[in-house]
């Protein structure tokens, strides 16, 4: 019934003996790539052997049953786990994004609408801040421009999971499908005539790829530049060369930071999210069937584009891509986003799970 079965436990067997070798945690990134595979696969082999036992146990009661009805019984409460067994695992086979176990990085800016887009970018930072305390990770803020009313033009931020996150609800796994236009209407702070206004900001999300194993940068392909932050900022971020360019020449792939005091704060940083936009672009280069949440991850922030409506008059938060509606849009600017984002997780497994039947 599960064809990959075999590979799957040979797999966490081989995983199993690496983290026994002393060799294999000397490497630290190693050490994180076969944990992070092993914390995967652990409920899946799990699985797999509560499904065998349970079918043996079936098996046997169903060769006892015309000697004993008591076995007839069992065997039919046998029938009812396993069933629920076999769904579990399903769902655990389907196929999946390799990063689903990552950390993530958030990009987030303001788009149509100028001020008024930048303050609602404002606020969608402060509701992805909000849900990440909700769920006990932390927040890193990598990069940051600032609009005079406490808007952001942009901003990226970094999403950790802490050390005891289960692989299923790690950042990037959970917040994927976050990437995409999202358009607000409501009467703008500096509109004077009461009228409804709709402007747009993007988001777009990656996995925090920190291995240089799994992306490798060659210097020579990297452009470097140096120059005065422009943003706000305490004594000396506007006074020293402290802010960093990067430009991938392979790729065109343009990073800047600067919010740090120190270049190479800021370099650190860059090249972090250069890793991930280059993780993410590797992705969707090498899948010609392209992950659903990849596809609808559009670079431009144009209104006709839009994943997600949040409506103020009505306090209604809508996701496009679902038919998603509900009428508490204050408590999800609060952070509490569990039902678009369980919804969405929802549509996606059952379309993983449609395309492993197909």
């Amino acid at each position: 019934m599960f064809a990959n079965a075999a590979a799957i436990v040979a797999e966490y067997d081989e995983l199993t003996a690496a983290l026994a070798d002393p060799a294999t945690h000397a490497d630290t990134a190693l050490s994180r790539r076969v944990g992070r595979r092993y914390a995967e696969l652990t409920p899946i082999v799990k699985a797999l052997a509560e499904h065998e036992t349970l079918t043996a146990d079936l098996q046997a009661a169903r060769e006892l049953a015309d000697e004993d009805a008591a076995f007839a019984e069992e065997a039919t409460a046998l029938e009812t786990r396993l069933a629920a067994s076999s769904e579990k695992l399903a769902e655990l086979l389907a196929p999946r994004d390799p990063h689903d176990s990552a950390d993530a990085l958030l990009e987030i800016k303001s788009g149509e609408g100028g001020e008024e887009s930048a303050l609602f970018a404002g606020d969608l930072v402060r509701m992805y801040s909000r849900y990440a305390e909700h769920r006990g990770w932390k927040v890193e803020v990598l990069d940051a421009t600032e609009t005079d009313l406490g808007g952001f033009k942009s901003l990226t931020m970094a999403v950790k999971a802490g050390g005891g996150s289960a692989p299923d609800a790690m950042p990037y796994g959970v917040l994927k499908f976050e990437g995409g236009v999202h358009r607000v209407q409501r009467v703008p702070v500096t509109e004077t005539q009461g009228r409804i206004h709709t402007s747009a900001a993007g988001v777009l999300v990656m996995p925090d790829v920190d291995d240089d194993a799994e992306i490798e940068i060659d210097p020579d392909d990297l452009r470097v530049d140096v120059y005065r932050s422009s943003g706000k900022g305490g004594q000396g971020v506007n006074t020293t060369d402290s802010a960093v360019r990067l430009t991938h020449l392979p790729t065109g792939v343009v990073v800047t930071c600067q919010n740090e005091r120190s270049q190479l704060q800021n370099k650190a940083s860059a090249m972090r999210i250069l890793r991930a936009r280059l993780a993410a672009l590797a992705a969707e280069q090498a899948e010609a069937e392209a992950s659903a949440s990849r596809r609808s991850q559009v670079r431009t922030v144009d209104r006709s584009e839009r994943i997600r409506t949040y409506n103020f008059p009505e306090n209604r938060i809508a996701d496009h891509r679902i038919g998603y509606k509900a009428y508490n849009l204050d408590a999800v600017l609060a952070g509490d986003m569990s039902g678009v984002i369980e919804a969405l997780q929802a549509a996606d497994l059952a379309e993983r799970l449609a395309s492993a039947g197909a």
